[in-house]
């Protein structure tokens, strides 16, 4: 049982609050993250982590940003005003890319032009016209402006450095475009080496596959490192001890116990593991949302919509359930290809899958949704590209009505509301395959559990769908007919494995079609095999 004691009786949340000294001034609650600074600048000098958005990498370099302003004041009664470090300020070039506008063709110059001038005004620069056309030539003679005025080795913080080129993979042109700009921009950081004292450079993607980082051979990526797994996110005790106030509001406002109310938390925001034995992190946008409205909704989720990643998925027509149990290799983890056809590298990246094993002999890391809200927000936007917008959960075709349907045995209602629902889709780039998966996401989607190729000794079944109280096998066809896809079941003997279960057991054949005039769900057979 978690103790919660209430050191007050109200707390600030930051949410969307990203810089450190506004946090620590202006009274909002932080999360103290500061004991991994004095090892970062102890061991090493440049490095790379990518989490997912919305994980508190901005709120991190404001951090480092304070401290190397030596705002040593910001920092009393938390972890590294305990250690010995030093204070004396350095000069900090701090890029953030998470404001342009870069599917546009000139976003990407237009941004570093701006944060470039605002830094040679401070420090001063190669001012000539040829040099200002020239993003590198500037950004290199500004390191070394920076060191000559102030004496100090430069500190470089560069936020989400991929925003120039997630999304805009489809424009080819701007996506080099981008690319060669920023490859160009970070090989300063090795040309200019002597010149530097700290560099950090943040994203929800490493691009080992486009060569941005190829010139920065020196760059220490951390992304899957034991020892830094916890740097961003919150552990359960993190929580706890940080925000026991409004869980205790939540907990009151849901006529919880507070442990009922940590145990739903922990469902919907949960499950984050950046190394195997690390530990499960919290979302903090998404539990701060939680806390502040006082409900547990998917707050993460909603702030961005993965369009090119679940177009991915349908396009490579890959088997839905088969997301939640993954297996890549680290290398594979830590590099991303858009014109590779596996989506699952960048899906761990941005925050989709998360680590759930690890396969010591072969070197392999199995991977899942992380929690609830991120399963439930990913199958919704995948059902948007299946069915029509005016046929999603909002319309009169709700996932209550599909959910009831199962839950209390009547699979004839089941099968005609699908029916319905499929008869204004186009058809002509679905197979059986397209339809196995969007039944699968109706039945997840209504809160019914769904599997999808079950294996066992006689093959693999395409949907079955269990309740507390019935069993639903199903087998599809396509441009063939229900009766072929009941006599499987029958040669196959699906049933044969649920003899001894009490729960009723439903046999469905169920055919697809393209052809007129019985587009969309043709036919189907249903068994009652048990009561």
């Amino acid at each position: 049982m978690h103790k919660i004691t209430s050191a007050v009786e109200t707390q600030k949340y930051p949410i969307g609050i990203q810089t450190f000294s506004s946090i620590i001034e202006e009274g909002y609650t932080y999360v103290d993250k500061t004991a991994f600074i004095k090892p970062l600048i102890e061991r090493g000098k440049y490095y790379f982590l990518s989490r997912p958005r919305r994980f508190g990498k901005s709120l991190l370099l404001s951090t480092l940003h304070s401290y190397f302003d030596g705002r040593r004041d910001l920092f009393k009664g938390l972890a590294i005003d305990k250690e010995d470090v030093d204070w004396t300020p350095s000069p900090v070039l701090h890029f953030d890319f998470n404001s342009g506008v870069f599917d546009q063709e000139e976003g990407l110059t237009t941004l570093i032009n701006h944060q470039l001038t605002a830094y040679e005004d401070k420090y001063g620069g190669q001012a000539t016209s040829k040099a200002r056309e020239n993003i590198p030539t500037r950004f290199n003679d500004l390191i070394e402006a920076a060191y000559n005025e102030t004496g100090r080795k430069v500190v470089i913080l560069v936020d989400e450095y991929d925003k120039p080129l997630l999304g805009i993979e489809e424009n080819k042109e701007l996506f080099e475009k981008n690319q060669a700009l920023l490859k160009g921009f970070f090989g300063n950081l090795k040309s200019m080496d002597r010149y530097i004292r700290f560099a950090f450079l943040t994203g929800v993607a490493r691009f080992n596959k486009v060569s941005i980082f190829s010139d920065l051979n020196n760059l220490n990526d951390i992304s899957l490192t034991e020892e830094y797994a916890d740097i961003c996110g919150w552990t359960e005790n993190e929580l706890i001890d940080n925000f026991s106030p409004g869980i205790e509001k939540l907990a009151e406002k849901k006529k919880k116990r507070i442990e009922e109310t940590i145990k739903e938390l922990r469902g919907y925001y949960d499950g984050y593991r950046f190394t195997y034995e690390g530990s499960r992190l919290y979302n903090p946008f998404s539990v701060l949302n939680a806390l502040f409205h006082l409900r547990i909704r998917p707050y993460w989720f909603a702030t961005g919509t993965p369009t090119f990643l679940v177009k991915r998925i349908k396009d490579n027509r890959m088997l839905l359930s088969s997301l939640n149990k993954q297996w890549c290799r680290e290398s594979e983890l830590l590099e991303v290809g858009f014109n590779s056809p596996n989506p699952v590298p960048l899906l761990f990246q941005t925050g989709y899958l998360t680590i759930r094993d690890y396969d010591d002999e072969t070197g392999r890391y199995e991977l899942g949704f992380p929690n609830y809200e991120v399963e439930h927000g990913f199958n919704n936007q995948l059902l948007k590209l299946y069915l029509p917008e005016s046929e999603m959960p909002d319309s009169p075709f709700r996932m209550e009505l599909f959910q009831m349907d199962l839950v209390e045995g009547r699979p004839d209602d089941f099968l005609n509301r699908l029916a319905t629902l499929l008869k204004d889709l186009p058809y002509e780039s679905h197979n059986e395959k397209t339809y196995q998966n969007l039944v699968y996401l109706l039945c997840r989607l209504s809160g019914t559990e769904a599997h999808l190729e079950n294996h066992s000794y006689v093959g693999r079944t395409d949907l079955e769908v269990h309740t507390r109280r019935f069993i639903y096998i199903f087998e599809f066809k396509y441009n063939r007919s229900a009766e072929e896809a009941m006599q499987q079941i029958h040669d196959r003997d699906y049933a044969g494995r649920y003899a001894l279960d009490p729960r009723t057991l439903y046999l469905i054949g169920a055919n697809f079609s393209n052809k007129a005039p019985n587009r969309g769900l043709s036919g189907y057979e249903i068994e009652k095999v048990t009561e």
